[in-house]
């Protein structure tokens, strides 16, 4: 299993890379598509809930629990079907928001609602922009690493571990920035793969 420092308020657990179904592989792309329909809905109402929270944050110092709650939850969900799309598990992830402790992709998220930093929060998306850039070039390679990936699972049946771990880092770096631009942490994302 992989995971994140446990110091940072994110973890992204995921289980090692493990034989998956050729068939599943190649139609990878096809099967992810209902998750990236309601995903797309469900993003454009996570917009709203994080600019209502920036609102909450900047004037009461609070992000509301329930508020808070769904953005959690849509991003568990996001953070499950990126893995399965990118080739991290085999493993056909749930159409839910709730935490699911047997999936083998795991994003957990230490909720702070009360005494949120005000100043930070105000300045979230500015903050946020030099690990965009940096993801972003990285996006690049990840792109050619996960074609590798595709055709060797293919190929192989399975996702080799230099590959999967490549992809197991961006995406943890990836969850940890989407969780800060979310307003769902405080702590400032290290630049990092681990």
């Amino acid at each position: 299993m992989t995971a994140m420092s446990p110091e940072y308020p994110v973890q992204l657990e995921i289980e090692a890379a493990a034989p998956q179904n050729r068939l599943s592989i190649l139609f990878r792309w096809l099967l992810v598509i209902p998750h990236a329909i309601i995903l797309s809905f469900l993003g454009v109402a996570a917009g709203i809930v994080v600019v209502l929270a920036w609102f909450t944050i900047l004037f009461a110092g609070r992000f509301p629990e329930a508020l808070l709650r769904f953005t959690t939850g849509y991003s568990r969900w996001a953070a499950r079907a990126n893995a399965y799309g990118s080739l991290l598990t085999g493993a056909y992830p749930p159409f839910s928001m709730e935490e699911e402790p047997d999936y083998p992709v795991r994003l957990v998220i230490r909720q702070q609602t009360v005494g949120r930093n005000r100043l930070t929060t105000f300045f979230r998306w500015i903050l946020s922009i030099p690990h965009i850039i940096v993801l972003n070039l990285l996006g690049i390679v990840a792109g050619f690493v996960m074609l590798a990936a595709w055709l060797a699972g293919v190929v192989l049946g399975r996702v080799p571990a230099g590959l999967h771990s490549f992809l197991v880092g961006f995406t943890a770096w990836t969850e940890r920035v989407s969780a800060y631009s979310y307003l769902l942490v405080d702590d400032y994302p290290p630049f990092s793969f681990e």
